[in-house]
């Protein structure tokens, strides 16, 4: 995610927190914010939180 812009890394982050708390699904989020989220979450060990259903 080191070439993504700063507001990029901050909206990711943002979904994946979502995302973590259940609030927003992941097919939810806006597909180009999907692979910077999909990374957040699988750094955190929770990559089951980015399967489309």
């Amino acid at each position: 995610m080191s070439k993504r812009k700063g507001g990029d890394i901050m909206m990711a982050m943002f979904f994946a927190q979502r995302v973590i708390l259940g609030k927003t699904k992941y097919i939810e989020v806006p597909s180009t914010l999907r692979p910077g989220v999909k990374e957040i979450l699988v750094d955190s060990g929770l990559e089951f939180l980015s399967e489309e259903e």
